[in-house]
């Protein structure tokens, strides 16, 4: 898709004035409603669906398609890593009210490094066309280590802090307490952090990890940067809103790992099997339909699956429970009573 530079000024004017908006609706800290949030997802998806199909309008029917295949891919992305960031506001107890303030920095500082890494992305690919094998082997080889961490059930319960976090902490000190939305106070004469300002640098710092993986998923569906950053920002855009929507569903959502990664896999695959029919070897090309049908067709049996195993859970749970309010003490509590 040939876009011009006023084009690319033009869209991003025109996302600031969106995230603008976001700001504006999220200044002042309160606890934000499920109508609230759940009216606001809406109207981000929606505008993603018509930047999508004004695409097609205007003629650009495979730039529809693969900006279609990028933002739901991105969308699912981010619904995952809402996990990680459920448990970072857990570690540091961050008040409902101030939570919003954190998830809408964390947004923005996600798209500005996914701004940077699609740029260097770009710039890599127009040149080496092999670094399509190293993005391929990559996403196989995150689909592998998703399926690992699933089965071992790793990171759902903490979160821990890396080296350079705590580096920060020491070096500049945190306050023992949250004081509104500021990010640094006066204590003793000398100026530390609040722990708002270090749960903006842990979001932060994650959304390096994330957009390590995300970045060479879409450029798997799409080399055109326009569609990767605007199927980022769209993607992006309403993630705080989603956070407090589907907050209690995502423990639900016990399946959406191994989804990812057949996803993720999948989009490897494709990455090969481009580098190799760009490389004049006679391969299968995955056409941007098949990847929509894919992709779709993964999160929808991923959700139904998951959504079944959770109802089993609840239910096993509740008759341990009345399994064990009926069977009375157990020997030990017996004796424990009567002695």
């Amino acid at each position: 898709m040939d876009v011009s530079w006023t084009v690319w000024v033009l869209t991003i004017l025109g996302l600031s004035a969106l995230i603008a908006v976001d700001f504006f609706i999220g200044r002042k800290p309160h606890d934000v409603s499920t109508k609230e949030a759940g009216i606001w997802t809406i109207v981000w998806i929606v505008l993603a669906v018509l930047f999508g199909a004004g695409l097609a309008i205007l003629g650009e029917g495979k730039a529809s398609g693969e900006f279609f295949a990028g933002f739901i891919t991105e969308k699912s992305l981010s619904v995952d890593n809402l996990f990680v960031f459920v448990l970072i506001m857990a570690k540091f107890a961050v008040p409902s009210q101030l939570q919003q303030r954190v998830l809408l920095i964390g947004v923005l500082i996600a798209l500005v490094l996914r701004a940077i890494f699609i740029a260097a992305g770009a710039a890599v690919i127009a040149n080496f066309s092999w670094v399509f094998y190293i993005f391929g082997a990559f996403l196989i080889y995150t689909a592998w280590k998703l399926i690992q961490e699933a089965r071992a059930d790793e990171g759902d319960d903490d979160w821990e802090e890396n080296r350079l976090l705590k580096s920060i902490e020491h070096r500049f000190g945190v306050a023992d307490k949250y004081h509104g939305t500021k990010l640094f106070i006066r204590n003793n004469g000398k100026r530390v952090m609040t722990p708002l300002m270090v749960v903006m640098l842990a979001i932060g710092m994650t959304d390096v990890l994330f957009a390590v993986d995300s970045i060479p998923a879409i450029f798997g569906l799409t080399q055109d940067p326009y569609i990767v950053f605007t199927a980022n920002a769209f993607a992006l855009m309403g993630l705080r809103q989603l956070y407090f929507l589907i907050g209690g569903l995502l423990k639900k959502l016990v399946h959406l790992s191994y989804g990812l990664s057949v996803i993720l896999g999948f989009i490897g695959v494709k990455l090969v099997l481009h580098a190799l029919h760009e490389n004049g070897v006679h391969v299968p090309v995955v056409s941007i339909p098949f990847s929509l049908a894919v992709i779709g067709g993964v999160l929808v049996v991923t959700t139904i699956t998951s959504l079944i195993a959770s109802k089993k859970m609840a239910a096993a749970e509740a008759e341990k429970d009345a399994k064990a309010e009926t069977a009375g003490p157990s020997d030990e509590e017996s004796k424990s009573l009567n002695s």
